[in-house]
């Protein structure tokens, strides 16, 4: 006999999908009482959509915001100091600067190197950071047709924390960019400067041979200066920047938590033959995406690597305004442009337009600090479904579920449903 389902549980519901957002619209920074709060309202919410207690999974850990606060404000240091001196260098010394080039890159590479891992404290986070802890909390709907280890394995996910900062998150990315681009451009002008230097003093007759010369040394000093300038004002604006527990979190991310919450009630009854289902409620994203980079550590071992994907929701619609849609962050970086999910982004747009729902990839310069890295780090097909616009209100306490459109949210939910289903029944592919 065929299994019966709930009505109410095989279609999308926008007002239960709006209850969610405002149900868990309260500051819950990770390592606070409200992100406690959080966890077990979320382990409530599971339990009422149908799953049991042995099915909700609940993954406490520790960690250290070192790596999200204080190196941060390190960083911003390090680079504004080393700026600084290197341009006074310039002019006293070409020579010396070099030298201090060379010794600024090796600690930048230390201090890369101990990014690809921050979820291990190591000597910096444990003594020079706090040790907070925080839940993440999941469930596990096995395949129907194969055993868990010969099944895929499809993420479906959000984040539960929320966090303020000293200033909105489209000034915070502008910073980013300023600085980012900005010492781009400032290597390239300030390395051409010491070598005119350098010929000047040993080589001049080769700068006899160049027309115009005294024009071009005036324009890279005038260059040298203005972004010296432009590039130390976002260097001290984002060691300034601090968070904060303020924010009610509504789009960013109740959003997310709520198409979980709704495409996992669907599921609960509805499961995959081929793959094996997660609906992840991740903490501490906000301070580093603590709580996937130790979720990926603990399961990977479970994992098929050919046959892993991740859908992650963060920040999704913003009710009134003209892009007011689902997105995906579809490719990063400057030149070229490197795709993020290829597949997933194909499965997107075909889900889309048979859905006949407006989707829209975008691009971002610098890429983007979401629960989807730990899985990228990996090499696993994973991608953010977003709002880009949601930006202006993230991070503050604007972030109310007034903001969030629950016919965005519905949408993306029919989207993800025909997404994970079209790759259930392409398996063998």
């Amino acid at each position: 006999m065929a299994k019966k389902t709930s009505p109410n549980l095989e279609i999308f519901d926008k007002v239960r999908l709006y209850n969610y957002v405002k149900r868990f619209s309260f500051p819950r920074l990770a390592g606070t009482e409200g992100e406690q709060k959080a966890v077990e309202d979320t382990i409530h919410v599971f339990k009422e959509i149908g799953f049991n207690d042995s099915q909700i999974k609940s993954e406490p850990f520790e960690f250290s915001d070192f790596y999200s606060t204080t190196l941060i404000n390190l960083i911003m240091v390090i680079s504004l100091t080393f700026m600084l001196i290197l341009v006074l260098f310039t002019y006293i010394n070409p020579f010396i600067a070099f030298g201090l080039i060379g010794g600024m890159s090796l600690l930048v590479a230390l201090i890369l190197r101990g990014l690809k891992h921050p979820e291990i404290p190591g000597f910096w986070g444990k003594y020079y950071g706090s040790t907070l802890n925080a839940t993440n909390v999941f469930v596990k709907i096995p395949a129907q047709s194969l055993p868990e280890k010969q099944a895929g394995n499809i993420l479906v996910s959000a984040h539960i924390d929320s966090k303020s900062q000293t200033f909105k998150t489209l000034w915070r990315i502008l910073a980013y960019r300023i600085w980012l681009n900005g010492g781009v451009l400032l290597g390239i002008v300030y390395i051409t400067f010491v070598i005119f230097q350098i010929l000047r003093m040993f080589f001049p007759f080769v700068l006899e041979q160049i027309s115009h010369i005294e024009t071009i040394y005036l324009l890279l000093n005038i260059s040298l200066w203005i972004l010296t300038a432009l590039v130390s004002s976002s260097n001290i604006m984002l060691m300034f920047l601090t968070t904060h527990n303020k924010s009610l979190g509504a789009l960013d991310n109740a959003s997310g938590m709520a198409i979980v919450f709704e495409l996992s009630s669907y599921f609960k009854d509805h499961k995959l033959k081929n793959f094996n289902l997660w609906f992840c409620q991740f903490s501490a994203e906000e301070l580093g995406t603590m709580g996937s980079r130790i979720f990926v550590n603990n399961h990977d071992s479970l994992f098929m690597k050919d046959k892993v994907y991740q859908l992650n929701f963060d920040m999704v619609s913003l009710a009134g305004h003209k892009r007011n849609r689902v997105e995906y962050m579809k490719s990063y970086g400057v030149y070229p442009r490197k795709p993020i999910a290829p597949v997933l982004s194909t499965y997107l747009e075909k889900a889309a337009s048979e859905e006949n729902i407006n989707i829209s990839g975008f691009h971002l310069t610098t890429g983007a600090h979401t629960d989807s890295v730990p899985f990228h780090i990996r090499g696993y097909e994973a991608i953010d479904i977003v709002t880009k616009a949601s930006a202006r209100y993230t991070h503050t306490k604007d972030d109310t579920y007034d903001k969030v459109d629950p016919q965005i949210l519905f949408e993306a939910c029919k989207i993800a449903k025909k997404v994970i289903i079209m790759i259930d029944n392409d398996y063998k592919i």
